[in-house]
């Protein structure tokens, strides 16, 4: 039997529950996760860290279509749960104007709010993880070294938080900072091989900086639950169709990670420091203003920089059938705008209630 032309993708996104009558936020995440599943028999639902979140996941799935009609069914039951509850689900990197959230009477998070003080006690974001099937751990270290230089394009074309506490930031994926206050998150140097990835994620744990190895927060790290290469920078997109188009570009750039170790492309070998800024500029300007183009190391502007990404992986994602869905996807983000956009623009022409219908009309658009 010839194997399949795509890897197997999986992705999760996390959610705000916002009052289905106003603009505050609303406690009943493992309400709602409930409600969700037994309404959908087999459908990953869960709590989050925090009593306003609610989570879903895909199962694995070789077809992007899959993947779409997957995203869309468990938005639609997660909504209708959340409203059977008085909350309505919205697709929000971090909330527009409120943001102190109690945690969930959870262990392991009672531990964490414990352990890491007002990090844990105030952090209340949402994002989207992708998984990427990659069949051994040394390879899926290859893959996250190779990923690193192209993560900071996702973030950009994912922005979605640019408001917090009432106020505009500047920043399209605010987001990014606060979840920057963890002590493992952000950029990673070249890991090199299997052992310095282990030995590298075993001392951070053992200093603290995380409770287990699944809370070392690397922005792409070998799953510890799945076999599979994790990407987690991108805030929860407010449309289905870009996380779908997101989703498939992490799959092919898992793909040339896995080509390129193959044929003995050597890694990104950036400073730390580098890559930090890199993500910055994506989270400060997203794809209004310029980029690090890693083939150049020099500033661009942001839709020439995802062009250049796309080109880099074409071959994947014409080889899993792509290509064109995801041309199609971000020709649409790009003249519709990201969901930073869609949030500055409904604010500048009314009130944060409606920032707030906005992003729950656009969480099921």
């Amino acid at each position: 039997m010839a194997a399949p032309a795509a890897r197997n993708l999986g992705v999760e996104e996390e959610f705000l529950l916002f009052d289905a009558q106003g603009p505050g936020l609303r406690p009943v995440g493992d309400a709602v996760a409930t409600a969700a599943t037994l309404a959908g028999a087999g459908h990953q639902y869960d709590h989050e860290f925090k009593q306003v979140q609610v989570e879903l996941g895909t199962r694995p799935s070789t077809d992007l279509a899959d993947v779409r009609q997957q995203l869309r069914e468990r938005r639609t039951h997660l909504a209708a749960a959340a409203a059977e509850h008085g909350a309505r689900l919205v697709a929000v990197g971090i909330s527009p104007v409120e943001q102190d959230a109690l945690t969930t009477p959870d262990e392991r998070y009672q531990r964490m709010e414990g352990h890491f003080g007002h990090v844990a006690r105030h952090q209340l974001s949402c994002g989207m993880h992708v998984h990427v099937q990659v069949d051994s751990d040394r390879e899926r270290v290859a893959v996250v070294d190779r990923l690193q230089p192209w993560l900071p394009v996702l973030v950009a074309l994912s922005g979605n938080s640019p408001f917090w506490g009432g106020e505009d930031t500047g920043y399209d994926s605010f987001r990014s900072l606060t979840w920057g206050q963890w002590p493992t998150s952000g950029p990673t140097a070249r890991f090199g091989d299997l052992a310095t990835y282990r030995d590298t994620t075993s001392t951070l744990v053992g200093l603290g900086g995380a409770l287990d190895e699944g809370g070392v927060y690397y922005p792409a790290r070998l799953s510890p639950r799945y076999p599979t290469v994790e990407v987690r920078v991108s805030d929860v997109c407010a449309s289905s169709e870009d996380a779908v188009s997101l989703a498939a570009l992490v799959r092919a750039m898992v793909e040339t990670a896995v080509r390129d170790e193959a044929d003995g492309v050597l890694a990104h070998d950036l400073r730390a420091e580098v890559l930090r800024a890199s993500y910055w500029r994506a989270a400060r300007f997203g794809v209004h203003e310029h980029l690090l183009d890693p083939t150049t190391l020099s500033l661009a502007p942001a839709w020439d920089v995802v062009g250049r990404l796309v080109a880099r992986v074409g071959p994947a994602l014409e080889q899993a059938g792509d290509l064109e869905p995801v041309q199609e996807g971000l020709a649409t983000l790009r003249q519709r705008g990201t969901g930073a956009a869609l949030q500055r623009a409904t604010l500048a022409a009314g009130s944060w209630p409606d920032v707030v219908d906005a992003l729950a009309a656009a969480t099921l658009g």
